[in-house]
């Protein structure tokens, strides 16, 4: 039998599917409606010395295993600590969206010339990912939310709370090097993990998130359960 302090299966899809709802809303959304806006580039001559590395991008789009791994370990805490961190999520994605919004940003990307696999695999990220959205960068933000779902958590062995803070590094680093991001993109990022984790709890947004898709939750299961009774009533 499942603990009652545990989230079950059911309610922890439905807050994943908000939280990639919301992701999908803030990112496109803000990338639709300041496409003609002004944007500002916060790229400074620390960044020009930061070399151009192609294969990086194996690091920037592995990130993606990364992120699945550590949110299904954040989801599958107590209850609370679970929906704090989901929370977290949600009310950072908020607060970048406002950022998007009255901050516009891009960056000026370097001219590939090569065409190995590195080289052609950077010409397909710059093609599908425009040069928007940039502050804060959502891809440090979410790695630092992995770390955030393991480091308290004494289920998790040490090394690989250990081994999560490096690959979160490793990406950050990766945004860097991939000419996607910029260095103050990349620490606003953190920052905005660390103050919505705390944020989130703080003011109560994570209690009343928790009720809220608990709510949600109960609701689609009465009726789910009506729709069951009435369709083995007309059989």
């Amino acid at each position: 039998m499942q603990k009652k302090n545990h989230i079950v299966p059911p309610v922890m899809w439905i807050a994943v599917i908000l939280t990639l709802a919301v992701n999908g809303i803030v990112y496109y959304g803000a990338r639709m409606l300041t496409a003609e806006w002004f944007h500002y580039d916060l790229t400074n001559r620390v960044e020009e010395k930061i070399p151009f590395l192609p294969w990086t991008i194996l690091i920037y789009w592995g990130c993606y295993l990364f992120w699945i791994v550590n949110y299904a370990i954040g989801c599958r805490r107590e209850r609370e600590e679970a929906f704090r961190f989901m929370s977290a999520d949600i009310l950072a994605k908020l607060v970048c969206l406002i950022c998007f919004l009255a901050f516009p940003t891009t960056n000026v990307r370097p001219v590939i010339e090569g065409h190995s696999l590195w080289e052609e695999l950077m010409r397909l990220l710059y093609e599908v990912d425009a040069a928007d959205n940039l502050f804060p960068s959502i891809h440090c933000l979410t790695s630092w939310l992995c770390v955030i779902a393991v480091r308290e958590n004494e289920k998790i062995p040490k090394w690989y709370r250990v081994v999560s803070v490096l690959i979160a590094l490793s990406i950050c680093v990766s945004t860097l090097t991939t000419k996607q991001h910029v260095i103050v993109d990349g620490i606003a990022g953190v920052l905005l993990a660390e103050g919505s984790y705390f944020f989130a709890k703080k003011i109560g947004f994570s209690k009343w998130y928790g009720d809220s898709v608990t709510t949600l939750y109960e609701r689609l299961a009465v009726r789910g359960a009506r729709r069951g009774k009435e369709n083995e009533t007309a059989e």
